[in-house]
């Protein structure tokens, strides 16, 4: 409203409204009380984050199909703690995405998923009773079930991490979804996501080499196992030559096996076995790695994806690009290029 001073008469008027980023709090499923970025507008707040790339989190409202409901709320407090508040999940999805795109950002110095500034969407609760998670490129979005009986809502934080490093790969190294380039892919995507957790520091869900620890209601089962892959009863620890024949969430396991050993060693965490010549599936050697340490071999996994991966790489190619990623950063022949050289070896990887 524009007012004359001297007379006091009204000389214009309009309305008008502005969105602006705002922080509210959000309780959580898995990571406890988070803040959450949003933005104001004619609803309230809702659940979209302007310092990263305009990234929203929808409702799905149990639907396969659609676009998904934005999230509004009066209050800027979301969700409460529970599944049976809607809101509640939306807090871990809009956390576990910021968090992936921090992660990116100050460990690599990536802009968003695919380093061009612009922000991933999040849906949740898609279908009923759809205990899965996945990435899409087509909508450049990810998208969470509600789980079902045994399996809780898809969301926690090394979920969100796997499921958003699809992306990665898909803008960089464009890892061929079959065969050994699957497997590579689907390693990418759980090494990221751990990596993610780790990131986070967060105690509600502290870092580890599990995939999916807190998805089971009965709390003690997990998805994948990056230290011994073959607790899961399929998944590889070792190369052999019909690992490519796996499916790739299963021939998965020997690149994971492998970053577990660069990076925390045979005992730096939990015990870790090597593999022998004769082992495929499970490994059952007794040797002995030193690891270098999650700061370093995540800068090498990221500078061999986007450096030197190509669509069609398998584990033999991800060994050499491994290693001149590992020179690259810290010189040829180096403590550190030696062990991951060590830990291909360790993987029956030559």
């Amino acid at each position: 409203v524009i007012v004359d001073a001297a007379a006091g008469s009204v000389l214009d008027s309009w309305d008008q409204i502005q969105t602006a980023p705002a922080v509210g709090s959000g309780r959580s499923l898995f990571d406890g009380t988070v803040s959450v970025n949003t933005i104001t507008d004619s609803a309230g707040f809702r659940l979209t984050d302007s310092t990263r790339g305009n990234a929203s989190t929808l409702d799905m409202m149990n639907r396969g199909f659609g676009k998904g409901r934005p999230l509004t709320d009066a209050d800027n407090a979301w969700g409460d703690g529970s599944t049976g508040n809607r809101q509640t999940v939306a807090v871990d999805a809009h956390y576990g995405g910021a968090t992936t795109w921090d992660y990116y950002s100050e460990v690599f110095g990536r802009n968003g998923i695919a380093n061009d500034g612009v922000g991933a969407n999040s849906r949740v609760h898609f279908k009923r009773n759809y205990a899965n998670a996945f990435w899409d490129d087509g909508c450049f979005c990810m998208t969470y079930g509600d789980g079902n009986s045994n399996i809780l809502p898809l969301v926690s934080l090394d979920v969100a991490g796997h499921e958003m490093s699809h992306g990665v790969t898909s803008k960089t190294a464009g890892l061929i979804y079959s065969g050994e380039s699957g497997g590579l892919n689907e390693a990418t995507s759980d090494i990221f996501g751990s990596m993610v957790e780790f990131y986070a520091d967060n105690p509600n869900d502290p870092g580890d080499y599990l995939i999916g620890e807190k998805l089971f209601a009965n709390g003690n089962s997990f998805i994948r196992s990056m230290i011994k892959p073959s607790v899961d009863g399929g998944s590889a620890d070792c190369w052999y030559p019909n690992v490519k024949n796996l499916d790739v969430h299963y021939s998965s396991g020997v690149a994971n096996h492998f970053y577990y050993l660069l990076a925390e060693g045979t005992t730096g965490g939990n015990p870790s076995p090597t593999c022998t010549a004769s082992d495929t599936r499970v490994a059952t050697g007794t040797g002995t790695l030193v690891g270098i340490g999650r700061d370093k071999a995540q800068q090498i996994w990221y500078r061999a994806l986007t450096v030197y991966m190509t669509s069609s790489s398998n584990f033999a190619s991800a060994r050499a690009a491994t290693v001149q990623a590992a020179d690259d950063l810290y010189g040829a022949g180096s403590p550190e290029s030696i062990a991951v050289g060590a830990a291909w070896t360790a993987v029956n990887r030559p």
